[in-house]
């Protein structure tokens, strides 16, 4: 017997060929996202085959949106963003305005009004979180100067996106669109005496403004009270489900008591319960969940793409594409040379920004819902961010190249204003000595080890204190990711006796391990990891000892009680 199952069907064959195309993009050193909206496509109405039931697609996107705005809160850190307040806050807002302008242009050439232009503009005006700090983790930068500029100023674009979500449904009908049918009623707009738009918007905003102030004063002692006397419970799992059940409802009561966004409700109980000391545990378990509904929802804005649109309208298709990746990249680049900054910092920064993800996909869905935008609206969106996805990789490679050939050159890569000192650029004189990649708990433990054994060494360390600390306690150290090849240049692998890497990151390490067997294959190589699969994964690359904490632990115990 045949069951009707169209909800298991969207699901399961949705997730199975985001999982296969994703993987495939991932082979070719593409985010994943790319893969996902492709399997959305595919499973579209535009395409032959099995047709995902749309209905379903958006209803499950909207537990994708719900979450990813959870998440967006759940890692907001106002501290992230005073810290480069001076430049990602003046830089984002005025990089949102250019793209916004070259967004209504060329809608404007295609005969759109001007409400149409300015949702379109500034959907292509906001960067995707997850392509940003996927492309930052891969080249070991978010800690770096340049990575916390990028990640300030993505945080500046979502709370900028936030407010936009916010204020769109009210202003609907203004920008040529038609109103939400739970927006505020026509009588108690017109009470106010101030005009249908300023009156609605006045409503929205106190709406909004009473339900911040909940959060604030009740939501901010209530939801980390709750999530405590949870987690006291000792039931992993019932901690869990409270987590999701403050996300979900939250979200969901935000919207039927005050009126406001999922995405802002959201948003704000990930923000509120950021402030809890188990907010990193919040954030980790659920975070399967959360990945599987946010591949949903990129599988559902896939589904809105007619491919099409690629033969018949290549030259708006074009023309996004280069907005995305050239006008925003360039708009970037200006204004991080006009703040001082030097040209590495500038293109990293505009590389960063050259694509479209999350945010963009939210706000196009919202203008074709409302009827602000066309629907050939969303297909140029879909389309711009996957070909934007696509070559943004290559942008990358491109900045990664031009900076090795400067660092060659002898160039020096530091901002304007202030050049970094020359001496911290230059190679280590050591010979036949140790490198000590990481100066933690672990590392400084592990330096006095070699100092008390008189073993030459020098030390890399990413942050910027202990590094000073080191120097002026008259240790060799050099501070900077160290993968990276203008900090591998220094340390003179190639004559080197010891590599030990003291850092918890496998991956990060497994890029060191490679490196100096590379330069040295005598180099004996002392690593450190935290699983059975780091440790298989590190010696295949060349480590020549791999301690895990636990084993040792579990040795010195073992030892104590003989």
């Amino acid at each position: 017997m045949e069951h009707d199952t169209p909800l298991i069907a969207t699901i399961s064959i949705g997730l199975a060929l985001a999982f296969v195309l994703g993987v495939l993009a991932q082979r070719c050193r593409l985010p994943p996202i790319a893969g996902y909206l492709v399997a959305g496509i595919m499973v579209g109405p535009f395409t032959p085959g099995f047709v995902a039931d749309q209905k379903l697609a958006v209803e499950l996107a909207e537990i994708g949106v719900i979450l990813l705005m959870f998440g967006v809160g759940l890692h907001f850190s106002l501290k992230d963003l005073l810290s480069v307040k001076a430049i990602a806050v003046p830089g984002a807002l005025g990089q949102i305005t250019v793209a916004t302008l070259l967004g209504m242009g060329l809608t404007w050439a295609m005969g759109w009004d001007m409400g149409a232009g300015l949702v379109f503009g500034l959907a292509l005006s906001v960067a995707s979180t997850v392509v940003l700090l996927r492309a930052l983790q891969e080249r070991r930068q978010v800690d770096t100067e340049k990575g916390r500029i990028a990640v300030g100023w993505l945080i500046v674009e979502d709370l900028v996106m936030v407010v936009t979500l916010v204020l769109i449904p009210p202003l609907a009908a203004l920008l040529g669109g038609k109103a939400p049918a739970e927006m505020i009623s026509p009588g108690l707009v017109a009470s106010l005496g101030v005009g249908p738009v300023w009156g609605t918007l006045l409503l929205t905003a106190a709406k909004v403004g009473l339900f911040v102030a909940m959060m604030l004063v009740f939501g901010r002692k209530l939801i980390p009270w709750l999530l405590h006397y949870v987690a006291h419970t000792g039931s992993r799992e019932l901690f869990r489900l409270a987590v999701l059940a403050i996300a979900l409802g939250v979200a969901f009561g935000s919207a039927k008591l005050f009126g406001v966004s999922f995405a802002l409700g959201a948003f704000f109980a990930g923000m509120v319960l950021a402030e809890s000391p188990l907010s990193h545990q919040a954030a980790k378990d659920t975070l399967p969940l959360r990945d599987a509904f946010a591949v949903l929802f990129f599988v559902s804005v896939g589904m809105l793409l007619d491919p099409a649109v690629f033969v018949r309208n290549p030259f708006a298709v074009l023309a996004t594409f280069l907005i995305i990746t050239l006008g925003k990249s360039a708009a970037a680049y200006l204004i991080v040379r006009a703040f001082g900054y030097s040209n590495g910092v500038a293109m990293t920064i505009s590389a960063s920004l050259a694509q479209i993800g999350e945010f963009s996909f939210i706000l196009i869905v919202l203008g074709v819902d409302l009827a602000i935008v066309p629907q050939a609206a969303s297909d140029l969106v879909v389309a711009g961010s996957i070909l934007s996805i696509l070559v943004n990789p290559l942008m990358f490679l491109a900045i990664d190249r031009f900076a090795g050939r400067r660092v060659e050159a002898g160039a020096i890569i530091a901002p304007v204003a202030a050049p970094a000192p020359v001496e911290a650029e230059e190679p280590t004189r050591l010979t036949g000595h140790a490198v000590l990649v990481g100066h933690g708990r672990v590392g400084s433990h592990l330096r006095r080890a070699l100092q008390d054994r008189n073993i030459a060494h020098l030390v890399v360390e990413e942050d910027v204190s202990n590094v000073a600390a080191l120097k002026a306690a008259g240790v060799e150290a050099y501070q900077g990711p160290c993968g990276e090849p203008a900090v591998l240049q220094r340390l003179n692998l190639a004559q080197a006796r010891f590599l030990i890497t003291a850092i918890p990151d496998a991956y990060e390490a497994g890029h060191l391990v490679e490196a100096a067997k590379a330069a040295n294959p005598a180099i004996r190589i002392v690593a450190r990891a935290h699983s059975a699969e780091a440790v298989d994964y590190l010696r295949k690359l060349g480590a020549d000892a791999v301690l895990m904490g636990e084993e040792e632990l579990a040795r010195g115990m073992a030892a104590a009680i003989d």
